[in-house]
């Protein structure tokens, strides 16, 4: 039988990442650009080797329809947002993402509020 604990998706790379999330948050604080944030993020990835590719394009028939943020080990999606609110169309985006990469988790973080915001958004669709 299953622990709950066995259930989370790369439950060390993931913690890994939100520990880098919640440092950007806590050193440049809720006001900065999304920019910044990823530039931020993409030092931390550096520093501590963890394979990343940043402004990944999506590419589907030929052209590029989409840019990730980052995708990270190849394994999960990482969507920065600075904003007052995440809204659906936020969530419709990184859905898009895992499904048209056949990526099995994102992380879409908003930085904008009092504490750092990260939803864990599965692809339901994911083929191994």
């Amino acid at each position: 039988m299953f622990q709950e604990e066995d259930k989370v998706v790369y439950r060390e790379l993931s913690y890994k990442i939100t520990g880098f999330l919640f440092q950007a948050h806590k050193d440049l604080g809720r006001f900065r650009k999304e920019k910044q944030y990823g530039d931020y993020i993409e030092d931390l990835l550096k520093a501590n080797k963890v394979d990343y590719q940043r402004e990944y394009r999506i590419i589907t028939q030929e052209k590029v329809r989409d840019i990730a943020d980052f995708i990270i080990d190849n394994k999960i999606i990482l969507e920065l947002k600075a904003k007052d609110f995440i809204i659906n169309e936020d969530y419709d985006q990184i859905k898009r993402y895992l499904i048209t990469l056949n990526l099995k988790l994102g992380l879409l973080v908003n930085f904008r509020q009092t504490r750092v915001s990260v939803k864990r958004v599965l692809n339901s669709s994911y083929q191994a």
